[in-house]
C-alpha cells in the first residue's frame, strides 16, 4: 500500500506538474501565430496552411501559394541546443538521393545559416552545397527564437512543388562545414511523407526510429510500468493462497524483468540514433534495470523462512522494489515528453496506474478490516 501511495503521488505530480512544463517550452504551433518572428519574415504567412508534419521531432510546416508559379514556405524545428542541422527536401520520388533540401543550422557565431543542398548521392561528396533542381527565390531566411528555428523560404517557376517531402535532423554537435563547401554531415534521424497541398494533410512514409521509439515505448510501460506494479500487489495482498502467490509474483516479475531489459536495448539503439539528449533518462533506466538485476540475484539468494536473516532479506527485497516502481513510473512520464508523445501516450499509462492504485485501495481496505 505504502509504496503504490508512494508511486501514485510521484506519478501525478509529474503527470499534472512537470510533463506540462517540459512540452510548453515549445514555443510554437499551428495554433500561434509566429507573433516572436513574424516581422522578420520576408512574407505574410497569415493565410498560411500549417501542419504538424512529424510530431516526435516536433517539426512545422506552414505554406501557401502566394503567387503565379511561386509558393512560400516556414518550416519550424526545435532549437533549443542549437547544435544539430534541421532540413526540409523536395524528392521526385520519396528517396533521399535525387532530392533538393533546404538545410538550416545556427553557427558557431550563433547567427542562423540556410543554405540549399542538391543530394546526388550517399557520400558526402555528392551533396552538394548552392545547387538544387528546385528554383528557390530570394526571400530565403532562417530565423531562431529562444528554442525553435524557421526555415522560411520560396519555391518559384512551379505550379505545385512535388508532394513527396522528407524531413530530417543532423546530429548533435556535427554541424556543417564552413565555408566554402559547407560540407553536410548524414543525417541522425528522418521521416518520408506525402504532402496533400489542398488539404494539408500529411501522409508518413517511413521513418527509420518510429518503429524503434514504439517498441521501446510499449515494452516499458507494460513491463517496468505496469506489470511490476502488478506483482507487488500480487505479493502484498494474496499471501493466503500459499504458495500459487509465490509462484505467481515470481512469474509476472520474471516476464516483466525479460520485457523491460528488451525494452531498455530497444532504448539504448534508439539513442544511437537520435540527437535528442536522453542522458538523464538513460540513466535512470539503467538505474532500474541495475535494480531489476539485484531482485533477480536476491531472489536467487533467498533464505528459508526459518532463517534469522529472513526479515533482513524481506526489508531488502520490499525497499528495493518499492525504489524500482517509483523510478519506473518516473522514467515512463519522463520518456514520453522527451519522445514528444502527448497526451494519447500519457493516458495510456496514467489509467492502469490509477486502476492500480484503486485497487490497492481496496485490497488494503479488505486487509484491514479483516484483521
Amino acid at each position: 500500500m505504502k509504496e503504490t501511495l508512494i508511486l501514485f503521488i510521484c506519478s501525478f505530480f509529474i503527470f499534472n506538474f512537470l510533463i506540462p512544463n517540459v512540452v510548453s517550452q515549445s514555443d510554437d504551433s499551428c495554433n500561434s501565430n509566429l507573433s516572436s518572428i513574424n516581422s522578420q519574415l520576408p512574407f505574410d504567412t497569415t493565410s498560411f496552411n500549417c501542419n504538424s508534419v512529424w510530431a516526435s521531432q516536433g517539426f512545422i510546416l506552414r505554406y501557401s501559394k502566394t503567387g503565379p508559379g511561386e509558393w512560400s514556405f516556414v518550416l519550424s524545428a526545435p532549437n533549443s541546443n542549437s547544435n544539430a542541422y534541421v532540413a526540409i527536401g523536395f524528392s521526385p520520388n520519396g528517396k533521399m538521393v535525387g532530392s533538393s533540401a533546404i538545410v538550416g543550422w545556427v553557427g558557431s557565431d550563433g547567427l542562423p545559416i540556410i543554405k540549399r543542398y542538391f543530394l546526388g548521392g550517399q557520400s558526402p561528396a555528392e551533396v552538394v552545397a548552392d545547387r538544387s533542381n528546385l528554383q528557390v527565390g530570394n526571400a530565403s531566411k532562417a530565423l531562431t527564437s529562444p528554442s525553435r528555428i524557421y526555415l522560411a523560404f520560396q519555391l518559384t517557376n512551379t505550379d505545385q512543388p512535388t508532394n513527396r517531402i522528407i524531413y530530417a535532423v543532423g546530429p548533435s554537435g556535427l554541424l556543417p562545414s564552413g565555408p566554402p563547401n559547407f560540407r553536410l554531415v548524414q543525417h541522425s534521424d528522418y521521416i518520408s511523407t506525402v504532402l496533400n497541398y489542398a488539404t494539408g494533410q500529411t501522409q508518413t512514409k517511413g521513418s527509420n526510429t518510429d518503429s524503434l521509439r514504439r517498441s521501446h515505448g510499449i515494452l516499458v510501460i507494460i513491463s517496468w510500468g505496469i506489470m511490476m506494479q502488478i506483482g507487488a500487489l500480487v505479493a502484498r495482498y494474496m499471501r493466503q493462497w500459499d504458495p500459487i502467490w509465490f509462484y505467481s509474483h515470481a512469474a509476472i516479475q520474471s516476464l516483466s524483468f525479460i520485457l523491460g531489459v528488451a525494452g531498455i536495448i530497444c532504448g539504448l539503439v534508439l539513442s544511437n540514433r537520435v540527437s535528442t539528449d536522453v542522458d538523464k533518462h538513460k540513466a535512470i533506466g539503467i538505474v532500474v534495470l541495475i535494480i531489476g538485476c539485484l531482485q533477480v540475484i536476491a531472489l536467487l539468494a533467498r533464505p528459508g523462512k526459518e532463517s534469522k536473516v529472513r526479515k533482513y532479506w524481506n526489508w531488502y527485497h520490499q525497499g528495493l522494489g518499492r525504489v524500482l516502481i517509483v523510478l519506473a513510473a518516473i522514467n515512463v512520464f519522463y520518456g514520453i515528453s522527451i519522445g514528444k508523445g502527448g497526451s494519447k501516450w500519457n493516458a495510456a499509462y496514467a489509467v492502469p496506474l490509477v486502476i492500480i492504485f484503486i485497487t490497492s485501495i481496496v485490497l488494503e481496505l479488505r486487509v484491514r478490516l479483516r484483521d
